[in-house]
């Protein structure tokens, strides 16, 4: 006598078989049902109609993007006259087929795909008692059959008095047409995608780490036009044109030995993948790039708090040099805003310097200002389908970082897009 196979891996395309072959009665019960095993479900209800059938799921929308069934399946089997019984929170498998059954793990498509052979199973066959014992409690038709069949009276008030397990409310059309239409406005993402994106996922994460508002040393001023046309001397047309620096260049207000020690920082930890994919970090090391990002910050908010005591000061001077440069050019030439508003004609230089001041102070900063927009900011966004899936994607990460062998999770990559079990 051949020995009962104990343990078996049951997929979608295994199940269809197991009920292609069914002679007298078909139990179902899973979290969800996929198409394979509604059209054959929906193959014997037609072919062979007096075959019993009893399908037993938790048709929730949140069970379907868990990648336990299809809303299709079970519209499959709506369309053939199948009932299909709602039975909330189940997560077990069972699955009987005239006398052979299996308890089973179904698959949630959305973290793995389906076993891919009897090497890692997810079933173990039940014994004859327990089949039967299963059957009672979710098919009332077995339960009828079970009554009539009995020995004596008394295993007959027995079985009549078990109670049914799982739900016994049918997925009536309202309840299908919610769930339905919640799968059509915001549909699941293909599960192969997903599970090939969890595969880098734990590796990499793409970062973006900014350094804003503290280069001073590159900001400028644009002249207001009103002082423009007052003229230029030959001698600071080359400097001045329509914008002057807030500060000089190499002064000790400048954010130079930051910006370098954010290179330095990008350099160890976010190596460029090329201009369409951005920077990447490997999480193994996402804590000590952390680290050395508030180390720079602890230096930010010190070189904030100079700059915030010698910058107004700085700022004036640039003002007064502006002021200085232009004040013989509008007392040459007045403008006519000064004109129009003096009774005598007679206009003093403290009232052109005063207008001038007018008009720079619409210009120029504070330096509480400028000191506020100072931030250094990092931010993470996890690995995607689209960009995992363009074809220089593991050269560029090979080449990012090449003491790590790639090879075996690209592999792993690829097998989780597999989706034929």
């Amino acid at each position: 006598m051949k020995p009962k196979i104990l343990l078996s891996a049951l997929t979608d395309k295994r199940i269809a078989n197991c009920i292609g072959g069914a002679r007298q009665r078909i139990i179902y019960a899973a979290p969800g049902i996929q198409i394979n095993t509604a059209e054959a479900l929906a193959n014997i209800a037609r072919a062979s109609p007096e075959i019993q059938l009893c399908v037993n799921i938790d048709f929730d929308e949140h069970v379907l993007r868990m990648g336990y069934g299809r809303v299709e399946a079970v519209e499959t089997l709506k369309n053939s006259t199948i009932e299909v019984n709602h039975s909330p929170g189940l997560r077990s498998g069972i699955l009987i087929v005239d006398s052979h059954g299996w308890v089973f793990t179904p698959t949630a498509l959305y973290l793995e795909a389906e076993p891919q052979s009897d090497e890692t199973p997810n079933a173990v066959a039940l014994s004859s008692e327990q089949i039967q014992e299963i059957a009672i409690r979710l098919s009332p038709a077995e339960k009828e059959k079970a009554i009539s069949n009995a020995p004596t009276p008394e295993a007959s008030d027995e079985i009549a008095s078990t109670q049914p397990e799982l739900g016994v409310e049918t997925v009536d059309e309202k309840h299908f047409e919610q769930v339905n239409q919640a799968i059509k406005t915001a549909p699941p993402v293909k599960f192969d995608v997903v599970r090939q994106v969890r595969v880098f996922e734990p590796y990499l994460q793409y970062v973006e780490i900014s350094l804003s508002g503290a280069a001073l040393q590159r900001k400028r001023v644009r002249i207001p036009k009103s002082l423009l046309t007052l003229g230029s001397s030959k001698d600071l047309e080359g400097k001045l044109k329509t914008t002057f620096d807030l500060i000089e260049k190499g002064g000790k207000l400048s954010s130079k030995s930051l910006e370098d020690e954010l290179h330095t920082i990008r350099k160890n930890f976010t190596p460029s993948l090329g201009k369409d994919h951005g920077r990447v970090v490997l999480k193994a090391a996402k804590a000590k790039l952390k680290e050395r990002i508030s180390e720079l910050r602890e230096k930010l908010e010190a070189h904030q708090q100079k700059v915030e005591e010698e910058l107004q000061a700085k700022l004036e001077d640039s003002k007064k040099q502006v002021v200085d440069y232009y004040l013989p050019l509008a007392k040459t030439n007045p403008p006519d805003e000064l004109v129009g508003g003096s009774l005598n004609n007679q206009i003093e230089d403290k009232d052109i310097r005063d207008w001038i001041e007018e008009q720079l102070d619409t210009v120029f900063p504070s330096a509480e200002s400028l000191v506020s927009k100072m931030t250094l900011e990092d931010r993470y966004k996890d690995v995607t389908f689209e960009t995992l899936n363009r074809e220089d994607f593991l050269e560029s990460v090979k080449a990012a970082f090449p003491r790590v062998d790639w090879e075996k999770a690209y592999n792993e990559f690829r097998a989780a897009g597999e989706e034929d079990v």
